[in-house]
C-alpha cells in the first residue's frame, strides 16, 4: 500500500513529459513498480524513498533504442549542495554518483551494472549527500521486490524491440 501511495507521488515527478496514457503498468512487486512507455519506448523499475516525507525515488530504466539497458537513476529527496557528489551504498559497496541539483547517475555503464547487480541481492541501499544549506541527508530504499521489478522492465522492453 505504501509503495502505490509513494508512486502515486513520485510518478508524477518522474514522467511529467510523458502522457499518462503512454505507460503500461507492468506490475508493482514489493516496493518496486515496472513500467513500459511505448512511445519513447523505453521501460523502468522505479521505487519510492522511505520515510515521511521523502520526495526522492529510484529508478532503472531501459531504452532499447538507444541501446541502453539498466540505466541507474535517483531523484534526490533535496537538491545538493554546488560541487557536491551523492554517495549510494548499498550492502558493503558504495559507488560515488555523478550529481546535479536532485539529480545522480552512475559514472558510467560498468558502474550501472555494477549497482543493479548489488540491487538484486541486497534488502536496502541509501543515497547520501549534503543538500544546498551544507546538511547532510540520506535517502533509504527497500529492494523488496526490486529484482522482479528490474526483470520486469527488462522483459516488457524485450518484447517490444
Amino acid at each position: 500500500m505504501r509503495l502505490i501511495l509513494a508512486l502515486t507521488l513520485a510518478l508524477p515527478l518522474a514522467l511529467i513529459a510523458a502522457p499518462a496514457t503512454a505507460r503500461d503498468s507492468l506490475g508493482v512487486f514489493g516496493e518496486w513498480g515496472a513500467f513500459r512507455d511505448a512511445d519513447v519506448p523505453r521501460c523502468y523499475a522505479i521505487a519510492a524513498a522511505t520515510g515521511a516525507g521523502s520526495q526522492g525515488y529510484a529508478s532503472v530504466g531501459n531504452w532499447p533504442g538507444e541501446q541502453v539497458r539498466g540505466q541507474v537513476h535517483f531523484r534526490l529527496s533535496r537538491a545538493l549542495r554546488a560541487g557536491a557528489n551523492a554517495r549510494l551504498t548499498i550492502g558493503g559497496n558504495s559507488w560515488s554518483l555523478t550529481s546535479r541539483a536532485s539529480d545522480a547517475w552512475a559514472a558510467n555503464r560498468q558502474a550501472d551494472a555494477a549497482i543493479v547487480a548489488a540491487m538484486r541481492s541486497a534488502s536496502t541501499m541509501q543515497v547520501s549527500g549534503r543538500d544546498r544549506q551544507g546538511r547532510a541527508f540520506t535517502d533509504r530504499y527497500s529492494l523488496d521486490g526490486a529484482a522482479t521489478a528490474l526483470d520486469a522492465a527488462s522483459v516488457g522492453c524485450a518484447r517490444n524491440s
